[in-house]
């Protein structure tokens, strides 16, 4: 084990398990105080481990400060620092962009007559990171964490900062059959892996780079759900591991020597000579291993994945084989749609 990556602890309202920030800069009480965050990066490095923590630059918490700003008038200093839209002529929303979680990606703000973006949850506003003043923000925010001696981030939704400029309609999916979610309704060319993604990719690296120093490089971990050829191209942006899910998506479903060899080859065929590779077999969004495998081919997948060339990204629990666990409505205190 070289380094922990720590999900977020941001102060939040916890409608997404903390991935609706409402403070980029302090430690939710549920989990402790920025004092405590000190003495576990501390004690993490006095162990020889790294710790990277969850950088979320896409949304925020309709209850940060910034969107109550935003969506206080029209006129706000901070109104483009999200992305609002009039509504269609007909009063729908401006295009048909989905959410993740189901449903429009646009939610009427009724006191200003405006649509809001949210990829996820209407309580995730999306930010606009075609305001450089917004950029700015969230590369103080890193300054914040690097300062603090942060080895790095783990990068939320790496591919969807940018969006269309021109509010295009996607493309319906010839893939989509009933059963999908809403969001497999459309081809994704206009909110996912835009060109100007890789130059925001660029400027969040040279902050790291502000901080690195011989022996410790400050490293950007990318969560990118893209197929291999469009997910290498992350590497020349800046972007030191651009997740690999491949073994997730192609691999869990079709578990045979045959496939993973072939998954194998085709990402170690796509990497340059300066691009080292990772990769996943779990995490927060995926079903356990051992729940999708079995107990004994979980143990045969942490043996692929800790003997394969590069980096592994193991998901805390998956060690032991643990299967999907099951928390009783009343204990939950949110719960996604």
């Amino acid at each position: 084990m070289d380094a922990l990556w720590l999900s977020p602890f941001y102060k939040s309202p916890m409608k997404d398990f903390g991935y609706d920030v409402a403070d980029y800069c302090d430690v939710d009480p549920v989990f402790g105080t920025l004092q405590d965050f000190d003495r576990l990066l501390g004690e993490a490095h006095a162990l020889g481990l790294k710790v990277l923590v969850d950088l979320v630059p896409n949304h925020t918490s309709s209850e940060h400060p910034w969107f109550l700003e935003s969506r206080a008038s029209r006129n706000s200093p901070k109104r483009d620092w999200y992305i609002w839209k009039d509504p269609a002529p007909d009063g729908d929303p401006p295009n048909n962009w989905q959410s993740f979680f189901g449903g429009p990606a646009w939610t009427l703000d009724e006191a200003t007559g405006q649509y809001y973006l949210h990829l996820f949850l209407p309580e995730q506003p999306d930010l606009n990171w075609r305001n450089p003043e917004v950029r700015e923000a969230i590369k103080e925010v890193m300054r914040f964490w690097l300062r603090r001696g942060v080895d790095g981030f783990r990068v939320d939704v790496l591919w969807l900062l940018a969006k269309d400029p021109l509010f295009r309609d996607e493309p319906g999916s010839p893939l989509w059959r009933p059963g999908l979610p809403d969001r497999a309704r459309h081809e994704h060319l206009y909110t996912e892996d835009q060109p100007e993604t890789y130059a925001y990719v660029r400027e969040m690296r040279q902050v790291l780079d502000e901080f690195s120093e011989p022996g410790r490089e400050r490293v950007m971990v990318g969560e990118i759900y893209l197929p291999l050829p469009r997910l290498v191209r992350y590497y020349a942006a800046g972007c030191h591991l651009p997740f690999n899910f491949s073994l997730i998506t192609e691999g869990l479903p079709d578990w045979r020597p045959e496939n993973l060899a072939r998954i194998v080859e085709s990402y170690e065929g796509l990497l340059t000579r300066w691009d080292w590779p990772n990769w996943v077999l779990g995490n927060h969004d995926q079903p356990r291993l051992a729940s999708r495998l079995g107990e004994p081919q979980a143990r045969v997948a942490a043996m692929l994945l800790f003997t394969l060339r590069g980096t592994p990204t193991w998901y805390y629990g998956d060690e032991l084989a643990l299967p999907n666990g099951l928390i009783p409505r009343r204990r939950c205190k949110t719960l996604r749609p």
